[in-house]
């Protein structure tokens, strides 16, 4: 199943292999506004959308 066809939940640690960022980063630019929004999975767990995460990536691409 490609991941990138559907709107799966990705946890952090697939989120840092696809941007190639760290942890800290990532919550930096979520703070700044600058890369989506982490969902609550449960009480402890969170998760981002994977369309939005690629969409990211996918931008950052082109602005390049």
């Amino acid at each position: 199943m490609n991941v990138q066809s559907t709107n799966t939940i990705l946890r952090l640690k697939q989120v840092k292999e696809i941007t190639g960022l760290g942890r800290s980063t990532i919550y930096l630019y979520m703070k700044e506004g600058k890369f989506p929004k982490q969902r609550e999975l449960g009480e402890r767990a969170v998760g981002w959308h994977s369309v939005a995460v690629f969409q990211w990536v996918a931008e950052r691409q082109v602005a390049r």
